[in-house]
């Protein structure tokens, strides 16, 4: 398993800006309708390892299907950088869009297919 580091990310206009602690593993190439649609990548955290630095009143959210996971995407440039849930067994998590993160090689990171589809 990688080693977790500090990474900063967020939205295209800037509005939205976060810092989390993560391995980057796993990558989550998942194909559900929303995630396939958006192109995401995902990689989930402990709320402790997520700070939202600035744009808490630029979020919009989404929800449809069960209504468990805050798909939040800022309201000005309409990225997606990160979502808010929680688990089928209730505790909360952070779904980070690995795309969203600054200064990432997407090219170096081992993707995971999930199907979300089929949830």
């Amino acid at each position: 398993m990688s080693e977790a580091r500090t990474y900063t990310g967020g939205c295209h206009c800037g509005k939205v800006r976060y810092e989390v602690e993560t391995s980057l593993t796993p990558v989550l190439d998942c194909n559900c309708s929303i995630c396939q649609k958006r192109g995401a990548l995902w990689t989930y955290v402990d709320p402790p390892a997520f700070k939202l630095l600035t744009g808490e009143g630029e979020l919009t959210d989404y929800q449809f299907n069960k209504h468990n996971i805050h798909h939040l995407f800022c309201a000005t440039c309409g990225v997606a950088s990160f979502a808010r849930g929680s688990s089928t067994e209730g505790g909360e998590g952070i779904a980070i869009n690995v795309r969203c993160l600054d200064e990432i090689d997407l090219a170096s990171l081992t993707l995971t297919p999930f199907d979300g589809r089929s949830l």
